[in-house]
């Protein structure tokens, strides 16, 4: 080494000594190594996104910035051996979500208005022929001939709309080649299959008073109201599930606010049904008859508004899409109109128009509530914020329980 030429160790020494003078805050061992090569008086750290979450066909970015030493935990900036004393170290901290050129995580659905349509008349099929059955358990006829009609057209409509959904009618009819438990939208399928042509012969059974008395017809008419009785208590039979399956349905999707809220959704559903089928009774049946449909709506109506408030308090950000905008306006109108119905039913017991009141209000009830929970579910898809931060949550709950995150 030429003595005019003092060694490199020497001069990095020298200029490290100086810059430490000046400026003590800015002296990193990482920034060491960049000052070495030549690098500015000044140490900028690159954010470098940690982590991405996929979801659906879109992916969610992870960001983060540089942090001084303790305001957050994360990755060293700087080498190991960093120089003794004073001087604070850069961290790159956990990475913070951004959604990724503001897209959702997860792909919305693709349902449209007559799928939140399907899941009304699908419940009030439901709720019909159990309103049918108890009129025909106890003698009322009014109350049996009105249940029966709705349940028909009912499960006639829902057929429409699923059809309609899925764009050809061959379709449903592929989907009755198997049959596998553990997906609800195949033991949906089975159910609407037994359930449409029980209450189909079922309301055909109250046509046999318009036949003739003898010869063929005759005879008819003489076999159908006992085929149409155990074809009534079928389809009641199966009622249950047909009211029910279509809450599982939609939490066992990804979509975030109905996922968590599986065990809300069945029972909002199974209320929404009952209330919805005492609504006819009340609209159909003379006031002496509509005991049961009273009943009927008292059950129903305490299910749904119990559901309906856990889906809006327990889920916690999730929550929100069922209190805000349309969903929140359509739920809140939906409990309205219910307390309302239930308070007409129970108040004007010998008023026929009250009834008729009580009926409408119900099953206006149960079409807000309905499209509300579809509505408030689609929101929550939409928005990344609501697939990601409960992620985020889990993950660190995990953590702090000492288990493995993989």
């Amino acid at each position: 080494m030429s003595p005019h030429h003092p060694e490199v160790g020497d001069l990095f020494r020298r200029f490290r000594e100086r810059l430490a003078a000046e400026s003590p805050d800015r002296l990193t061992s990482a920034g060491s190594d960049r000052l070495a090569a030549g690098g500015t008086d000044r140490l900028d750290v690159p954010a470098r996104p940690e982590a991405s979450v996929r979801g659906g066909a879109t992916d969610a970015g992870l960001t983060s910035r540089p942090q001084r030493n303790g305001e957050h935990t994360g990755r060293r900036a700087g080498r190991r051996g960093g120089r003794r004393g004073g001087g604070e170290e850069l961290r790159v901290p956990e990475a913070e979500f951004t959604s990724y050129y503001g897209r959702p995580v997860l792909k919305a659905p693709v349902w449209k208005w007559d799928i939140a349509a399907y899941l009304f008349t699908g419940g009030l099929a439901a709720g019909s022929s159990l309103l049918a059955a108890g009129g025909q358990l106890t003698g009322r006829p009014a109350l049996r001939r009105a249940g029966r009609v709705t349940s028909l057209a009912a499960v006639s409509a829902s057929a429409v709309f699923l059809i309609r959904d899925l764009g050809r009618p061959a379709r449903f009819h592929h989907m009755l080649r198997v049959a596998k438990p553990t997906s609800p939208m195949s033991v949906g399928t089975w159910i609407l299959t037994a359930f449409g042509p029980a209450a189909g012969v079922a309301a055909i059974a109250e046509a046999a008073g318009w036949l003739p008395r003898r010869g063929l017809l005759g005879l008819a008419r003489r076999a159908l109201p006992p085929v149409g009785h155990a074809a009534g208590l079928l389809a009641a039979g199966t009622a249950p599930a047909l009211a029910t399956y279509t809450g599982v349905l939609l939490a066992d999707t990804a979509v975030p606010s109905w996922h968590e809220a599986y065990p809300e959704l069945p029972v909002i559903f199974a209320g929404s049904a009952l209330a919805s089928g005492a609504g006819v009774g009340l609209l159909a049946a003379p006031p002496a008859e509509a005991g049961p449909a009273r009943r009927m709506a008292v059950a129903g109506a305490a299910m749904e508004l119990y559901g309906a408030h856990r889906v809006e308090t327990r889920l916690g950000l999730l929550s929100e899409p069922y209190r805000r905008g349309r969903p929140g306006q359509l739920l809140r109108a939906g409990r309205l109109l219910t307390a309302a119905g239930v308070a007409g039913a129970l108040l004007g017991r010998r008023s026929r128009v009250a009834g008729a009141f009580s009926g409408a209000a119900l099953l206006a009830a149960s079409v807000a509530t309905r499209f509300g929970i579809f509505y408030g579910g689609v929101a929550s898809a939409r928005d990344p914020r609501y697939t990601v931060v409960p992620q985020r949550a889990r993950v660190e709950a995990r953590r702090t329980e000492g288990g493995s995150v993989t």
